[in-house]
């Protein structure tokens, strides 16, 4: 293999762990990728440098190792920032590889040569350049350190083009320019000694002897006087209700701990983000209904992996009177909007299972549980006469219903919408912990092709399912081509109803006017055809049953699948919107 820094770089990724390296092709880039692909690191191209970051941030959600990205310099680095912010505040790990200019040629006018540090440093943990050969290992492994230390989240390492390639080969390439000077010139001489000083020291080590150690991330420790105090504090409460948040996932490793700490502790809970599914589908301690009017009604609220913001009107919908106990790896979250009465600056799952794991019996609370049941199946039931309405084209309500019904033990829900997206999120049951993949608190559209990407790779057995709201379908449906190069099976449904819906509804009502708001029934089953997929058109109820196994078996074949449903719209999320 080539004595160069990609090839370094790709020895590091695989002392990482890394199994997959999604990217744009582009020549600053080469030697990485050429480098991942000698050590059987699976290079994952894509259409869209964005998607790139995508799936590495879906890879980091569901294994014990960030997700790694690489992109060409310039437009392939702009290309990334959405995925890279909505990374930061869906706090995952994640490393991005960004080609640059030459180091000798930055600031001259180099093709695609942007002052990208500054650029990307607002959306990242750490933005840092690599100067010199010698420093390729410390800062890639810095990278990793930081990426998932504390509060997780995306890294980006510049690479400029020049020590990536051979030193030979770099040397060629400014000796020929230097050529092009008149020999005799002092000016000439002048230059050809600073510019071989620069080579010197840009080259200074023997990559064959570069020897690099991983370095394991580091959290928050757990203190144990927060606990016995939390103990207390559940112990008096009659009324308690527990709020799981994303975070509380970020170990993948202890999600089984976690589900036997949440029902020993045998709070009534509502599961969020990507905690959806971690109680299985129909778990009796889980609410999924009318978390508003719970808050209400209760004394003490333990949030965990969660801040207080718009999700929970900025904390205004726990009760002044009602305890509140916060969990967070985050000094920021845990303080943001309220002032806990415990803040517990810990990991909130080890702090779970901390808790749960104290001698001390909780209390009861079969009563207070009953009623929040009872709610949740009152709500459910509404759901259900909504459901039945009659619709000129398919009502959302019942595709949902029915495709829940579908959905196998090894299903992976990816939600990538609007108004439908947020309709299957009170409809669908994820079937197991690390099945439900959103973007997060951002709200980003645009990341269901790259997490199916990701999520499809980790678990390759699994059936990937893509639910697209019709306007976020125009982010990514290029992808469908990824998918079939790559030989990736995943369905994806377009809830289409010819509309931004989810910003018409309020905006109509409002102001009368529905501008900007409006879309055609596009045909996107066939740009997934053009794409090589196979696409289904579902424009009537009774053809949903069928739309469904068909795509179940066009993928269960090696297919990807798109069903294009043509939907009615609905009042179900009317006066939704949020701010």
């Amino acid at each position: 293999m080539d004595n160069n820094g990609g090839r370094l770089i790709a020895e590091i990724l695989k002392d990482h762990g890394v199994r997959w390296i999604f990217t744009l092709s582009g020549g600053h880039i080469s030697p990485i990728l050429v480098g991942c692909n000698r050590l059987n690191i699976r290079v994952v191209d894509v259409r869209d440098e964005v998607n790139a970051v995508f799936a590495a941030d879906a890879v980091s959600r569901l294994t014990d190792a960030p997700g790694v990205a690489a992109v060409t310099a310039g437009p392939g680095v702009t290309n990334t920032i959405t995925a890279l912010k909505n990374a930061q505040m869906a706090q995952s790990a994640l490393i991005l590889l960004g080609g640059a200019a030459a180091t000798l040629a930055k600031g001259r006018g180099s093709l695609q040569d942007i002052d990208q540090i500054s650029l990307v440093k607002s959306v990242v943990k750490m933005a840092v350049t690599i100067n010199r050969n010698c420093d390729i290992g410390p800062v890639l492994e810095h990278a990793f350190e930081v990426a998932g230390s504390g509060v997780p989240g995306p890294v980006f390492v510049e690479c400029p083009i020049d020590l990536l390639y051979s030193e030979k080969l770099v040397r060629e390439w400014y000796g020929f320019k230097t050529r092009e000077l008149p020999p005799n010139m002092l000016k000439s001489k002048l230059f050809q000694f600073y510019l071989n000083r620069h080579m010197d020291k840009m080259f200074a080590c023997d990559l064959d002897t570069v020897k690099t150690t991983p370095r394991r991330p580091t959290m928050p420790k757990l203190r144990k006087e927060k606990t016995a105090a939390a103990l207390a504090m559940l112990t008096k409460a009659k009324r308690p209700v527990l709020i799981v948040g994303s975070q509380a996932l970020l170990n993948p490793a202890e999600i089984g701990k976690l589900a036997v700490a949440i029902e020993r502790l045998g709070l009534p809970v509502f599961l969020t983000g990507m905690a959806r599914g971690l109680m299985g589908p129909a778990h009796p301690l889980q609410m999924r209904h009318k978390r508003k009017e719970a808050l209400k009604k209760a004394d003490l609220v333990l949030i965990a992996g969660m801040p207080c913001d718009f999700r929970l009107d900025y904390g205004r919908a726990i009760p002044a009177k009602a305890k509140l106990i916060a969990a967070n790896r985050s000094k920021t979250d845990l303080n943001l909007n309220r002032k806990p009465d415990l803040a517990v600056h810990a990991d909130p799952a080890l702090f779970l299972q901390s808790l749960a794991g104290t001698p001390a019996a909780l209390t009861k609370r079969s009563e207070w549980i009953s009623g929040l049941r009872s709610a949740d199946d009152q709500r459910e039931a509404e759901i259900t006469a909504m459901g039945a309405q009659a619709a000129n084209g398919v009502n959302p309500l019942r595709f949902l219903r029915q495709l829940d019904e579908f959905l196998g033990e090894n299903s992976i829900l990816v939600a990538d919408g609007g108004d439908f997206v947020a309709t299957a999120a009170y409809m669908l049951r994820p079937r197991k912990p690390l099945s439900w993949l959103d973007p997060g608190a951002f709200g980003t559209l645009g990341v269901g092709a790259g997490f199916a990407l990701g999520a499809k790779l980790c678990q390759n057995q699994a059936e990937v399912w893509l639910l697209y709201g019709d306007g976020a379908a125009g982010y990514s449906l290029q992808e469908f081509d990824t998918f079939v190069r790559h030989k990736l099976p995943i369905i994806a449904v377009v809830g289409n109803d010819a509309s931004w819906a989810q910003i018409a509804r309020d905006q109509i009502e409002l102001f009368q006017d529905d501008v900007a708001t409006v879309l055609r029934y596009t045909d996107y089953h066939q740009v997934a055809e053009g794409f090589g997929a196979k696409g289904i058109l579902v424009t009537k109820e009774t053809e949903i049953p069928a739309a469904l196994t068909a795509a179940r078996n066009f993928a269960a074949n090696g297919r990807p699948v798109l069903i294009n449903v043509h939907l009615t719209k609905t009042d179900f999320r009317k006066g939704s919107i949020s701010m």
